[in-house]
């Protein structure tokens, strides 16, 4: 019998072809396979990261009464203070490093500026100019302290914001909070802005910090306040002026910081570094003072309300506690925290580099201020040093420097947390990020389907290459 060549060689042909219709038929599963690892491997960076373990606080700590602190052996403690209240934190991590009566209610004079400058500055341009009405200007409290804004006069907005920190005006703040919406609207914001940054203590009667029935803060608010304000330009630029000029028709006079351990006056000496923040006194508050510094990298902010010392207890006491934080408070383990809890961290309110512009304000005209008002380094660097400083050490899901958005006024809350818009090109840094489906997911890329139509190909091929074989 004769056997055609053909015939013999369709045995030997198959062991060959087999490989290839495994390859074939396995090409499509190891495709997809390839694809879904790729697209996990780009979409993984852009998902909040488990936080960096740190240092357990027990949040019930700054609720009890007494001297809060935890240091190691022969470590010196924080200096014994008349206050009846006070505060010392690391700006940068927010670590509340000692504290007695934190959250203490307790009068905060005007330290509630500085909570009235978080809710208001962000929504204000700093360049307009406004005619002030005699209107504007009733209802300001007896023996307030005024910066000497007069009716049918224009300031600018700036102008108004050196006298609420330099002077404490509390005649400024009456017509920027007209500016805002009035004078019981301001005060609910900033009672939102209070308790969108953890600040649980605080009750807004008076805006300026005027003493009035029910109105209160704490150390450790007002230590929030402080630390916010200095994330914020602005803010940080105003409150670190020691002297400034108000214009008052066609001349102008000069003004001082009334925080004299800014200026250096009245028998208190400057301190070392120092960035402002607010200083306060009413008769029914007493002396109270949030105070922030600088020194080798860190950032300090402290509070300190009502010392029995009066005025000069108050900047002294404060300067023992910074030179406490800075001398001794790296050893001590944290004992709070000022960041607010992540349900109620803003992004809308985020700050900015200097020199940022922010939607609807100049820049440059918010810096212009200090370059007629103010003289010396402090004017320029002192806030910026403090704004940086005091914006490390921020989660993905920043806090806000107000209940409102600088670009528009967007109210508090209506950013969740992680909310911030990718920074301009990002979605082509990472290629097809930008086609995502409605639950953030990233489309499927056209490869994937002509991979698979290819496969399906080369396998038909292949099976009736085989049958072909076969049949000879």
């Amino acid at each position: 019998m004769i056997v055609s060549s053909s015939a013999r060689s369709a045995p030997g042909l198959l062991p060959g072809l087999l490989p290839l219709l495994l390859l074939a038929l396995l090409l499509p599963v190891l495709v997809l396979s390839a694809a879904a690892s790729a697209a996990g491997a780009v979409h993984r960076p852009s998902e909040p990261m488990p936080p960096r373990p740190g240092a357990r606080v027990d949040p019930a700590l700054l609720h009890r009464s007494g001297t809060q602190v935890r240091l190691p052996p022969g470590a010196t403690p924080p200096p014994t203070l008349s206050a009846r209240a006070w505060l010392v934190a690391d700006a940068g991590t927010g670590h509340v490093l000692a504290a007695r009566d934190a959250h203490r209610r307790l009068p905060p004079a005007s330290t509630l500026k500085a909570l009235f400058a978080l809710t208001v500055l962000p929504k204000l341009s700093q360049t307009a100019q406004h005619t002030v009405a005699e209107e504007e200007l009733t209802g300001i409290g007896a023996g307030s302290s005024l910066v000497g804004v007069k009716e049918n006069l224009t300031y600018r907005i700036a102008d108004l914001w050196r006298g609420v920190f330099l002077h404490s005006g509390n005649d400024a703040v009456r017509v920027l909070a007209g500016l805002n919406g009035g004078w019981e609207a301001t005060a609910r914001q900033m009672e939102a802005t209070a308790r969108s940054l953890g600040a649980m203590d605080t009750e807004v009667v008076s805006p300026d910090g005027y003493d009035a029935p029910g109105q209160v803060s704490s150390a450790y608010d007002l230590a929030v306040f402080g630390r916010e304000g200095l994330r914020n330009p602005d803010f940080a630029r105003y409150c670190s002026l020691p002297y400034a000029t108000f214009p008052a028709g066609g001349w102008s006079y000069g003004i001082r910081n009334t925080n004299r351990l800014l200026t250096g006056e009245d028998g208190i000496a400057k301190y070392p570094g120092i960035l402002g923040v607010k200083n306060g006194y009413t008769s029914n508050a007493g002396h109270t003072l949030i105070a922030a510094a600088r020194r080798d990298g860190r950032t300090l902010v402290v509070t300190v309300l009502n010392p029995s010392g009066g005025q000069r207890a108050v900047y002294e006491e404060a300067r023992e506690l910074l030179d406490w934080g800075f001398a001794t408070g790296s050893a001590a383990r944290p004992v709070g925290s000022l960041l607010p809890p992540a349900a109620t961290r803003l992004v809308s309110g985020a700050p900015k580099a200097p020199g940022t512009p922010e939607a609807g304000t100049a820049t440059a005209a918010a810096g212009a201020p200090g370059k007629g008002a103010a003289s010396g380094p402090s004017a320029g660097t002192a806030p910026r040093a403090a704004a940086e400083a005091a914006s490390g050490a921020r989660t993905p899901a920043a806090t806000a420097s107000s209940a409102a958005s600088p670009s528009g006024g967007t109210p508090a809350g209506t950013q969740g947390s992680g909310g911030a818009p990718l920074p301009a090109g990002a979605a082509a840094a990472t290629g097809t990020a930008s086609a995502t489906g409605p639950a953030g997911e990233r489309a499927p890329s056209a490869l994937v389907p002509l991979l698979v139509v290819g496969s399906a190909c080369v396998a038909a091929a292949a099976l009736w290459a085989t049958r072909r074989h076969t049949a000879r």
